[in-house]
This record gives C-alpha cells, structure tokens and sequence, in this order.
C-alpha cells in the first residue's frame, strides 16, 4: 500500500487518503469529493466520505441519457471536472484518473463530485515515467517517450471525457488521427465544441490548451439552444 507524506501530518498516510485530505486543504470547493474521517488500520484503511443524494457516477449517468449527453449538458458537467482538476493540481495533487466512473453527478442539482485519488501522486514539475490510471485515457506521449506530464496528460484525459460524453463512445485511432489531421468531425456538435475536443487531443502535449485557462475556451462563451 503506497503511503505519501502529507504537510501537517507526522507520519506518511495512505495515498488515497492523503492525496484526498491535500485536495480539500483550504477552503471547501463543492467540485472535489470531502472526506469526513479516516482510521489507517495496520492492512487496511477507513474513508468516510461525504455522498450526494440522489446521486449516481457520470458512467451511469450518461448511459441512463441512452449514452451521449446533450452538448449543453456536458458542458455544464465539463465547467465543474475542469475546475476540480484546477484546485487538485494548485493544491499539489495530480489525479491521475479522472475518468467517467470517477465522478459522481448529483441528479437534483446536476452538481458534479471528483472522487477517488487512489491512483494520484503529489505534483511536480519534472515527468513521471510509470503511467497511473485507466488505458483508454493514457496520453499518446507514455507509448512514444515513455514519460508524461501532469497538466498536459490531465488536459487529454478531459479530452476524452468529454468525447465520451458527446459522441457516446471513446476516440478510435482514426478517430485521433483525423483529430491530428484537423479534419475530424461529428454530426450534432458545435464547431466550438468539436475544436475543445480538438485542441484536447492534440497528440503534442505543448498543443494542448494550459489547464489553468480552460475555462476560457469559446466553448464555454457559447448560448446552446
């Protein structure tokens, strides 16, 4: 069990729950699961989570919307995902996993909860060269260098989300190499909403938008009807 040394605390903690405490360290942002209480045990350890009611993860959510979300709707989710990845990396944590299934949607309030850091590791500037996380979401700089960074490998995992989330299923290689190409597109969408996909999933991370001004894309200055 990988333990990480947390500031404020003695002795390292589990990953998990260290990564989870750092993450909620200052003021309380609603985007970011809160982990009330915890025990580590000698082989195992306790997280006592906050849990939204009615709640469900985006997996099951968007299959409950026949598989592919409306462009409005996933852009509201997507504002929520970008500013918890946001505050997680300003506060020295990097995700490493931020994925469908780890994120829980609140089906009153729409309201949207990053959760589970269990594959996270602290932050830092130089490349990690063990790839953490789920397959489908692992950036195209791990096959070719066998490194990757933390910002710009957490812009293509988003990337992928929201390619998820609106097209109802994950990018193929043609689907990538169209995207690379700039000549990729998909009935329905938005040029706006195709070119955020787009500027994701460029296969050089130094294309990819800076993670601290997603928030600024015109997707997001955009009136869906």
């Amino acid at each position: 069990m990988p333990y990480v040394k947390v500031p404020g605390h003695r002795k390292p903690l589990p990953n998990e729950i260290g990564l989870t405490l750092m993450a909620n360290k200052g003021r309380q942002v609603p985007e970011i699961i809160k982990l009330l209480d915890w025990e580590d045990g000698l082989d195992h350890y306790i997280m006592v989570m906050e849990r939204p009611s009615p709640c469900m993860d985006l997996f099951s959510f968007v299959e409950l919307h026949g598989g592919i979300l409306e462009e409005r709707t996933a852009r509201h989710v997507m504002q929520q995902v970008i500013r918890a990845a946001q505050i997680s990396c300003k506060r020295g944590v990097f995700h490493r996993d931020i994925k469908l299934e780890n994120l829980l949607v609140n089906l009153d309030t729409m309201e949207v909860k990053l959760i589970d850091f269990g594959c996270g590791a602290l932050m830092k500037n130089t490349a990690f060269d063990v790839f953490s996380g789920t397959e489908v979401y692992c950036p195209p700089e791990v096959e070719v260098y066998g490194k990757y960074y933390a910002k710009p490998t957490t812009v293509w995992s988003l990337g992928i989300l929201l390619f998820a989330m609106v097209c109802g299923s994950y990018p193929s290689d043609s689907d990538l190499y169209m995207i690379n190409a700039n000549i990729w597109s998909s009935p329905g969408l938005s040029q706006e909403c195709r070119q955020m996909i787009c500027d994701c999933l460029r296969p050089w991370q130094q294309q990819r938008p800076i993670l601290k001004k997603m928030h600024l894309h015109d997707w997001f200055k955009v009136r869906l009807a």
